[in-house]
């Protein structure tokens, strides 16, 4: 049985310059300090890779060159979902075809599929590619959400080992918990917090980890409340996360990526490049945010 997936893996921001282009010199540096800091595992264009952007010739560059700058030192998951079935098929399996280890597949978006639509698009994408597959269900971005009872149907598959679920929701995360213990006889199903703010609360009532986005700005915070809860040192984990209360609602006071790029910038590690139609973090947040990075000494 494959080991479970387990602890803090950082969505990872695209690095690009100024003009766009893509920055993959910045994109090894921040591989490199992500595993100097404790990162268990790189998410490769997911959402706050600004995968919605990038080309598909750009975005399996990406995938292959974080493939290449890990070096199977930590786990790759390379995220390859679309709103098209056929698409994200195939984007999975170049994913497998470059070395990936795992891929992540979010919900289509914008077409508004029901249940069963749901879960005929996965059972797809699991039946054409042997490569372990995560489910991520976002459906603030997404217009559409992933019920347990589908995920249930769907973790029964061997290539679907774990879901992402970034809905705010105890009792959510609760079904989800069930679901993994109710298959845990056949199969490891790990279920991650794909939401910051209450990533701690939920691997504290027994999730595996969370996909983060503030683990771009703090890899070794995030890498150690994670290590706290897996070690049952709940008081720890909470004392340590609620240093980050602030880090967090200053992250998502805009459209994601846009204040951890700024973030990342401030900080000297990347560029200041996004991609329209996502444009610069607005004047009003800088101050407020600069002074949250010194006390959190990131600058």
């Amino acid at each position: 049985m494959m080991q479970p997936l387990q602890g803090s893996f950082v969505a990872l921001v695209t690095p690009m310059s100024t003009n766009g282009s893509l920055d993959l010199n910045a994109l090894e540096g921040l591989i490199e300090w992500h595993i100097e800091s404790g990162t268990d595992g790189i998410v490769s264009v997911g959402t706050t890779g600004e995968s919605a952007t990038v080309s598909v010739p750009e975005h399996l560059e990406i995938m292959e060159k974080t493939i290449e700058f890990v070096d199977r030192r930590v786990p790759v998951i390379a995220g390859t979902g679309g709103n098209s079935t056929q698409e994200a098929v195939e984007l999975t399996q170049k994913a497998s075809e470059l070395g990936a280890d795992y891929v992540l597949i979010v919900t289509p978006y914008y077409n508004k599929p029901n249940q069963e639509g749901l879960y005929q698009h996965f059972i797809k994408i699991a039946d054409s590619v042997d490569i372990p597959q995560i489910l991520y269900n976002v459906p603030s971005r997404t217009a559409c959400d992933l019920r347990p009872e589908t995920v249930m149907r769907l973790a029964n598959h061997q290539n679907i080992i774990g879901i992402k679920e970034a809905l705010d929701s105890s009792e959510r995360f609760s079904e989800l918990i069930r679901i993994s213990r109710t298959i845990a006889d056949q199969k490891n199903f790990s279920v991650f917090s794909g939401d910051d703010p209450s990533f701690n609360s939920f691997m504290a009532n027994g999730g595996d980890g969370v996909i983060s986005v503030a683990a771009n700005v703090v890899p070794k915070h995030i890498s150690q409340i994670c290590s706290l809860n897996l070690a049952d040192q709940f008081n720890d984990a909470e004392e340590l996360n609620s240093l980050l209360k602030n880090l967090y609602e200053l992250l998502f006071i805009e459209s994601n990526p846009i204040p951890v790029k700024w973030m990342l910038n401030k900080m000297g590690r990347i560029q200041p490049g996004i991609r329209l139609p996502l444009i610069p973090f607005n004047q009003v947040f800088h101050e407020k945010t600069v002074n949250e990075m010194i006390k959190l000494k990131l600058i």
